[in-house]
């Protein structure tokens, strides 16, 4: 069978805004990049070691977004956003240049991320994409917190659950199958957070940059947002977003059923770690025709 072959942005795509966390404005670019090169980060405020991998053993934080660093301490920090919409989108290689260290938040999903990119278009190469085939089941659990990855064949399916004592989140729970589903949802579902947790969250350093205008804020019975939801599976849909984004961080496109309750970045990058600490547990193939649809036409993005 014939092999799909590895994508990168046909032109240079700019973003800029603040960082939700950093509260700093930053200026982002993707740029095209070569085949086998994979998803690069460029501190380009910087002169020296300033190249991150986007990989699960650079992680070096996951307090409300997934930051990675390199050996010289330099880091990019809340790449899920994004990490997502290259996965969905089927994006393999890329540069992408940055003018400090935290990713723009923009409104808090990969809406943006996803419409330039789209818009821009891709260049696709000769040289096959290579897919990481499930060989047996992992597990990790962190108390009631718990996820799993298992074979699954010719497909990335995530089973998210949910669970928050406040009424209006709940307990959710969904499942998507990348390329099979309109993720479009997934790709519009914002960051959100509880009102009574905002004090405790600013005293750690965090949320500098969030406002309404990036984030849903949940006060007690009430949505805070004048416009509400955007979809009335926004809080699980989001948590799955981060997920892939934070799958990405695998090097490589994933065959597999991941399954979590109460999941979140810290979780999927000890389940990555746990997964890959034995090479039994999975093997390279090279992905087949029957999955191009998913990334040359998008139909399962809806945009």
């Amino acid at each position: 069978m014939s092999t799909l072959s590895q994508k990168t942005v046909r032109n240079d795509i700019t973003f800029s805004g603040v960082g939700l966390h950093s509260g700093k404005f930053v200026k982002l670019v993707i740029k095209p990049s070569n085949s086998n090169t994979g998803i690069i980060f460029k501190r380009v405020d910087l002169t020296t070691n300033n190249l991150v991998f986007p990989s699960f053993e650079n992680v070096s934080n996951t307090s409300l977004n997934t930051t990675i660093s390199n050996q010289f301490g330099v880091k990019v920090s809340t790449i899920e956003h994004l990490m997502g919409a290259l996965y969905g989108l089927g994006v393999d290689n890329a540069l992408i240049e940055i003018d400090g260290f935290e990713v723009p938040i923009l409104d808090g999903s990969a809406k943006e991320f996803i419409t330039k990119i789209m818009k821009t278009g891709f260049t696709i190469s000769s040289d096959p994409i290579k897919v990481i085939k499930i060989n047996k089941k992992v597990k990790f659990s962190d108390g009631q917190r718990t996820i799993s990855i298992e074979p699954s064949k010719l497909s990335l399916d995530i089973d998210f659950e949910i669970k928050y004592k406040n009424s209006v989140i709940g307990t959710q729970k969904n499942k998507i199958n990348l390329y099979e589903d309109d993720l479009l949802d997934i790709f519009n579902s914002r960051t959100f957070c509880l009102y009574e947790d905002i004090d405790n969250i600013k005293k750690m350093g965090l949320a500098k940059g969030g406002s309404l205008d990036n984030a849903i804020v949940v006060q007690g019975e009430k949505i805070l947002n004048e416009d509400g939801l955007r979809n009335r599976h926004e809080f699980v849909y989001h948590k799955i977003l981060d997920c892939l984004g934070d799958i990405m961080l695998s090097g490589n496109r994933i065959f597999g059923h991941i399954k979590t309750s109460q999941g979140g970045h810290a979780l999927t990058n000890k389940l990555l770690k746990k997964f890959f600490s034995e090479k039994s547990n999975w093997s390279f193939e090279n992905s087949e025709k029957q999955n191009q649809n998913t990334y040359e036409n998008p139909v399962a993005i809806g945009v």
